[in-house]
């Protein structure tokens, strides 16, 4: 689950992790109130208005301004509000945005990269920082892989304090710098453990003149795993209007869906069986629309649901259902099948392969539905004919 940078730096905050003096503002007239405050609080007329959205590459897409006096920051947020901005990470149709973030100037001396990441190859969270702040980190890792100086926490130990003195040596701080750096590192690996993130990036770190360091941006991933224990704060720092909105309804009914842009819908149990399916169906030309995973113990009504959830994109132009039976019953699926090709008064080709538990009982209740299902014996069967149905609509 992602936040927005404000609610990010108050988790921050809440961590000792200095940052930047900031109110969020859910308007203009907010805004222009909120840069008032500012430039009274801290006697400096230069202001930052940002976009709120979920998505990097705010600067790039202009939702980032620096401007002095209020004059000037209710301009920029008159020109940056309902606006729809377009990222490396928004996809073409952008996000439209509809918070602000009003925070103060700082002089900067210098930008660096500093985010800790869960290695999964490795089982380890991962330390990386870099000398490029301000930058895509994936454009360094492509361009000067070297400037990226990376440490693994072990996990029975946490954070060592020589490697925090290793990326503060590599980053060429001074002694004054390496104290404060040191601190606001030891405040976002606690957070990063106590808060279940997937990733909290700061991009830039800012070192200023009078030798401190702070947390220019901010950015938090939490792990969805972890919600049970979370429930509470997580609901309250979501903003549904960031997410797909399949994708908020497909979790509402218990299933695990992403929105793709092919053509194939997929309709499949099993995360792994999920994945090995799209890769079949790009093997044999196609596009998957979607990946869904009705889980092991889906019901009829959970079934046809995702038929639903499936045919909301208008790019899909065929339906692939693959299910593997353990817990899973192929009867069961079967049944869903069919009710939700009846119901939706399916248009598109619909091929399915059904295996394992009741699976002659399922493909005996397609086979006399006298419905246009074709089926198949195999995934690598089943996908060849879905893509080569789909390019004939």
């Amino acid at each position: 689950m992602n936040i927005h940078e404000y609610q990010a730096k108050e988790l921050y905050r809440k961590y000792g992790i200095p940052v930047p003096e900031g109110i969020p503002c859910m308007s203009v007239e907010e805004a222009t109130a909120a840069a008032k405050a500012l430039i009274e609080r801290t006697g400096s007329e230069t202001v930052v208005v940002k976009a709120q959205i979920h998505a990097g590459g705010r600067g790039k897409a202009g939702g980032v301004k620096v401007v002095k006096g209020v004059a000037a920051a209710t301009a920029a947020a008159k020109d940056i509000y309902g606006k729809t901005l377009v990222t490396h990470q928004t996809g073409p149709e952008g996000k439209q945005v509809q918070r602000l973030l009003v925070e103060q100037g700082l002089p900067i001396k210098r930008e660096l990269y500093l985010a800790l990441v869960v290695d999964r190859e490795r089982k380890r969270v991962a330390v990386m920082a870099s000398t490029e702040g301000g930058m895509d980190i994936e454009e360094v890792a492509a361009k000067t892989p070297e400037k990226i100086h990376t440490v693994f926490v072990e996990p029975t130990l946490g954070l060592m304090p020589y490697q925090t003195r290793q990326l503060a040596f590599a980053l060429g701080l001074s002694k004054t710098e390496q104290k404060h750096f040191g601190k606001l590192l030891g405040g976002l690996s606690k957070l990063f453990i106590a808060e279940d993130c997937s990733i909290a990036e700061i991009n830039p770190l800012i070192l200023t003149d009078d030798e401190r360091v702070l947390a220019l941006d901010a950015k938090v991933n939490f792990d969805s795993n972890a919600e049970f224990r979370h429930r509470d704060y997580w609901a309250s720092v979501r903003d549904l209007s960031e997410e797909a909105p399949t994708e908020t309804e497909a979790a509402a009914a218990g299933l695990s869906f992403i929105q793709l842009e092919g053509n194939i819908g997929c309709l499949v149990n099993g995360a792994g069986l999920a994945m090995a399916t799209m890769d079949t169906i790009k093997y044999y030309g196609g596009e998957p629309a979607n990946f869904l995973d009705v889980g092991g113990g889906a019901s009829q009504e959970a079934v046809t649901k995702a038929f639903k959830i499936i045919l909301e994109s208008d790019t899909v132009q065929g339906i692939f259902v693959n299910i593997f039976g353990g817990i899973m019953q192929c009867d069961i699926i079967a049944r869903g099948v069919v009710a939700a090709t009846k119901e939706l008064g399916l248009k598109v080709p619909l091929v399915v392969r059904l295996e394992g538990t009741n699976v002659e009982q399922g493909k005996e209740i397609l086979k006399s539905s006298g419905l246009a299902i074709t089926p198949a014996d195999t995934m690598a069967e089943g996908a060849q004919k879905i893509v080569e149905l789909a390019k004939g609509q």
